[in-house]
């Protein structure tokens, strides 16, 4: 039996570096051929992180929002043709559909609303459903839109998805801060190791760390393992930007943030659940997005920084890892108020 590594258990070891200024750090990642963007995080489909509102800010800040899927076709395309409009036709405007029911139909809709990334958005992603809808839709778009699908904790969904069309793929099964399907269900793989299995592969199509990155650390050691993008939920949730109202809490303001295979979401967009993998919550009023974002853009620059790569893909040649204790992880968090 191997042993299965998550963000927590490792370090980037710092090397010699040569870059004299954060400036000539460059954080772009093409998403294909066609697509590129300038800050390589993704916000997650949730109706508590991605509409129109985020998905704009995203965009402003080279990033990308997927706008979610648990409202009526009409709905969904609207913010699509909202947000087409007020970014412009040169940007990227990416929406989820399912995989079952008016996947296919909302799809339509949404890329003839202006949307040019679909995102194919379930749990368990290497699932005979996801094969026929990745064909279905590749066959209709070809290459006019990218299709992006998951999630995967293996190297071999990982191919197979790559294989049935997808240009990008959700890595990840069970580690959002929300999640609970690993207690579950008892399935899944430590975040770090998906990466690094997924990034294996000789497919050419994208890696996206999607669940258990909680600091711009851990987005550092996700694109050093192989990650080209990474989806973000809880960071970038209760900001301004994110969907949902503000609660006026004894304890402060506080905004909903939910998983969507929580009882309560499913409840809200389908009238009935079929199972529960997730937990509703509510958590602390953060304020703007645009803090958020910039604040993950210099500490992602100041780890590049750190092992001397002026790029992603120069991190990724040079990384060098080690495993750290449970001592060690302590040393690593600032620990005065341990003491």
């Amino acid at each position: 039996m191997r042993t299965a590594l998550t963000y927590d258990d490792v370090l980037l070891v710092p090397q010699y570096s040569e870059i004299r200024s954060r400036t000539e750090v460059n954080l772009t990642s093409n998403l294909d051929s066609k697509r590129t963007l300038n800050l390589p995080i993704i916000s997650s489909p949730m109706d508590t992180v991605t509409e129109s509102d985020m998905a704009y800010h995203m965009w402003d800040h080279g990033a990308l929002g997927i706008i979610h899927r648990y409202n009526s076709i009409k709905e969904q395309a609207s913010q699509v043709a909202e947000l087409t409009q007020s970014l412009g036709v040169d940007s990227i405007i990416a929406a989820a559909v399912g995989i079952t029911g008016d996947f296919f139909e909302r799809a339509q809709a949404l890329v003839k609303n202006g949307a040019s990334v679909i995102c194919l958005d379930v749990a368990h992603g290497h699932h005979i459903l996801m094969q026929e809808a990745l064909i279905s839709l590749k066959m209709q778009f070809n290459s006019d839109v990218h299709v992006m699908a998951g999630n995967v904790a293996t190297k071999k969904g990982f191919n197979d998805l790559a294989d049935w069309g997808a240009d990008s793929v959700r890595c990840n099964i069970g580690g959002g801060s929300i999640c609970s399907t690993r207690i579950q269900t008892g399935h899944g793989l430590p975040g770090l190791q998906t990466i690094m299995d997924c990034a294996e592969s000789d497919r050419d199509a994208k890696i996206i760390a999607d669940g258990g990155l909680r600091t711009s650390g851990d987005i550092v050691k996700a694109l050093a393992a192989g990650a080209d993008f990474v989806m973000l939920g809880s960071l970038l949730a209760g900001t301004d930007e994110a969907p949902g109202e503000t609660i006026d809490t004894s304890k402060g303001i506080k905004k909903k943030y939910r998983g969507m295979a929580s009882k309560d979401a499913q409840m809200v967009w389908r009238g009935r659940f079929s199972s529960d993998e997730g937990i509703s919550t509510l958590i602390d009023s953060k304020g703007s997005v645009d803090t958020i974002l910039s604040g993950l853009r210099k500490g992602i620059v100041s780890g590049l920084s750190y092992s001397g790569a002026r790029t992603i893909h120069e991190l990724q040649s040079k990384a060098d890892w080690v495993r750290q204790s449970g001592a060690g992880l302590r040393e690593s968090y600032t620990h005065i108020l341990l003491r």
